[in-house]
């Protein structure tokens, strides 16, 4: 049970980690809250969220597929230096950067929020792959264990970090709104170091392979 928990509290936190820089999912969400009322705001994240939380299922299912079968794993930990470190250096230009984040426009209506919010996050090509890194590092931790439960765990929790996030975006950007080049840039800096940390993981296991 305790891994459990371990598993639920990294992947949210990894999950909100992800979310809270300004983007178009988090901003959009904001501009709906803002122009259409916060109940659609809300339906908008879910669909966000229900999207995520597929990606985080295949996620899973291509991590497990390659440990299954050894010979790809190789070919696997080299391309994964490659994303981990693009991300690294991403995040940190990311942070570097003093441009503001502008909300996107976007035409949404009450009926059709939810689908428009799982159309956005379904656009986002690196939600799996992220996720995939992630398994893997948990894996190598001991915390998953390719269990329903487990897998369970780590897509609920990856759609509850995600949902958090856009809720507060949701509900209190016009609060945070004067704080949002502060706040993307040391978010930035934290997911930089965070996928620093998964490249050299992922190095060490491949020294020791």
């Amino acid at each position: 049970m305790t891994h459990i928990l371990i598993l639920f509290f990294a992947t949210f936190s990894a999950a909100f980690m992800a979310t809270v820089p300004p983007g178009l999912l988090n901003m959009n969400a904001a501009k709906i809250s803002v122009e259409k009322g916060k109940v659609n705001g809300v339906i908008f994240s879910l669909g966000v969220s229900s999207m995520i939380m597929v990606q985080a299922y295949i996620a899973v299912f291509i991590s497990k597929f390659l440990y299954r079968n050894p010979e790809v794993i190789d070919i696997l930990l080299k391309i994964a230096i490659a994303i981990f470190a693009f991300f690294a250096l991403y995040f940190f230009i990311a942070a570097k950067r003093k441009k503001t984040q502008k909300i996107k426009k976007v035409n949404l209506s009450k009926k059709n929020s939810f689908f428009k919010g799982i159309l956005l996050a379904a656009v986002n090509l690196l939600t799996i792959p992220y996720y995939s890194g992630l398994n893997a590092m948990w894996n190598e931790a001991g915390w998953i264990k390719f269990e329903a439960k487990d897998i369970t765990t780590f897509v609920v929790a990856a759609g509850a970090g995600t949902f958090s996030v856009l809720y507060l975006y949701t509900f209190y950007f016009d609060k945070l709104e004067t704080k949002t080049n502060r706040f993307s840039k040391n978010s930035n800096y934290i997911l930089s170091a965070l996928m620093l940390l998964l490249l050299v993981i992922t190095l060490i296991r491949i020294f020791y392979r």
